[in-house]
């Protein structure tokens, strides 16, 4: 077997590992999965009778929240999920196990985002598929290339970044506060939680300006029925792509093994002998 062979079969068996750790800790999968469900099923119940007018014309707003909660689904699977769990592993010295064991580095942190594509595809198809079934949502065949290259841009992006954040966040403990405080003011200002219609220029130009309005925008544009195929939007997802690069390039320059004395946790902490 060739050594790429080798390390794509070594990162799947990571991938496996990584799955079964997320599914094992509720939190994670309730966040993920369950939250933009429950907020998708409520949503409806509130606000969905009427319609929204999202420039390609009239939508009915319970088919808007399908496409804009199961997009961040998708980046909560990835930004979000990795951005807490990779300093925690950190924090207990895993990753500092890991790096020490024969297997190539670039296996552990492939199966790490490959968990979160994993689970973001699965959200994305759970929330679809409600929307068909409860929602009259409407998949065209002709556009569904352009939301699987939408979906695959927008979680290796975020991905990135979600590494990007773990890599420069001090400890673990700080992360939920990092990670949540640098999506979820974006949420209400990228058509996630509420459709915004004229909005002020500078909440337009500020939404537009960071990555998440750009890639709910272009995956909703592969849902709309007024949208004319193939609804490839490039220009969004080469501005989303281009930030998913730099946060590549912040978690290659930044990314740590080793703990933080102030983020060890305390059992490692009693661990250390006394100087």
């Amino acid at each position: 077997m060739s050594p790429r062979a080798s390390n794509v079969a070594l990162t799947v068996v990571q991938l496996r590992y990584q799955l079964k750790i997320f599914w094992r800790t509720p939190v994670a999968a309730f966040f993920t999965l369950v939250l933009p469900l429950v907020m998708l099923v409520l949503f409806n119940a509130l606000f969905g009778g009427g319609s929204v007018d999202t420039g390609q014309g009239e939508w009915p707003v319970r088919q808007f929240y399908t496409g804009a909660l199961a997009a961040f689904a998708a980046v909560s699977a990835t930004y979000t999920n990795l951005a807490n769990t990779v300093p925690i592993l950190r924090d207990e010295g895993i990753l500092k196990r890991w790096r020490g064991t024969p297997l190539p580095p670039s296996v552990y942190v492939a199966g790490m985002v490959a968990m979160g594509v994993v689970v973001a595809l699965i959200g994305v198809v759970v929330l679809l598929g409600i929307g068909v079934v409860a929602y009259d949502l409407e998949l065209d065949a002709a556009k569904m290339p352009a939301a699987f290259v939408t979906f695959v841009v927008g979680v290796a992006a975020f991905a990135a970044m979600g590494m990007a954040c773990a890599a420069v966040v001090p400890n673990a403990r700080s992360a939920p506060a990092v990670a949540n405080a640098t999506i979820l003011p974006l949420a209400f200002i990228s058509n996630v939680f509420t459709p915004l219609e004229d909005p002020p220029g500078w909440l337009d130009a500020v939404g537009d300006f960071f990555p998440l309005k750009p890639f709910v925008t272009a995956f909703q544009d592969t849902l709309h029925p007024l949208t004319d195929a193939p609804a490839f939007a490039w220009g969004r997802l080469g501005w989303v792509a281009l930030w998913g690069v730099a946060g590549a390039i912040v978690s290659v320059k930044k990314f740590r093994w080793e703990p933080s004395a102030e983020g060890a946790s305390p059992r490692r902490r009693r661990r250390t002998p006394a100087s």
